[in-house]
């Protein structure tokens, strides 16, 4: 094999190590493709979406440590949160950040009560919440743990959410969904 081969071949070799090792850095750090399995947040997010998560807004987590880069912003009510699942560490989940560590959350009428009032963002009051589950039974007022989080689904008569098992541990938090790039005609940010 002729010197110029070998510098062709080592070239693509280099270019396509250098690509991998990118994209494994961005995806770790930066931003992250999931894709939507359950109509849990119907209307925002149907089944089959490809959507893209925000991972260094809450401040992205080192691979294989505990460490943890700074964070651009905490989390908001009503961000729509990509999490690991409490309850099975190998699954993510995606809801609706409504309850921030600290805060009394009540379902009352339909409607979400933060520390005794009406939630004010505007995204609350389109949803109709079920009193349903071990933590979203009627007239039951739930403290959130310093450190954590209450989601629950838009779509509040199918989803399994803090309602049945409780809160999102801080470090549990993986992102916030950004943007539907698949299919074409439902490429948006996501609100």
């Amino acid at each position: 094999m002729s010197l110029k081969k070998k510098s062709v071949l080592r070239d693509w070799v280099e270019s396509i190590i250098v690509a991998f090792l990118l994209a494994m850095v961005i995806r770790a750090f930066v931003i992250q493709a999931f894709k939507i399995p359950s109509g849990s947040m119907r209307m925002t997010l149907l089944e089959g979406d490809l959507i893209l998560v925000n991972k260094f807004i809450y401040g992205a987590k080192v691979p294989f440590t505990k460490l943890q880069l700074p964070a651009v912003r905490g989390p908001k009510r009503g961000d729509v949160v990509v999490f690991i699942y409490p309850e099975d560490r190998k699954k993510d989940f995606i809801k609706r950040l409504v309850g921030l560590p600290g805060e009394t959350v009540e379902i009352k009428g339909g409607s979400i009560y933060i520390n005794g009032k009406p939630a004010q963002e505007p995204i609350f009051n389109r949803i109709y919440y079920y009193n349903v589950g071990e933590f979203g039974a009627e007239g039951q007022k739930i403290t959130v743990p310093k450190d954590s989080y209450f989601v629950l689904g838009d779509n509040s008569a199918s989803s399994r959410d803090s309602r049945y098992w409780g809160f999102v541990p801080k470090e549990n938090l993986l992102g916030e969904a950004l943007i539907i790039y698949w299919p074409p005609l439902r490429v948006r940010l996501i609100k």
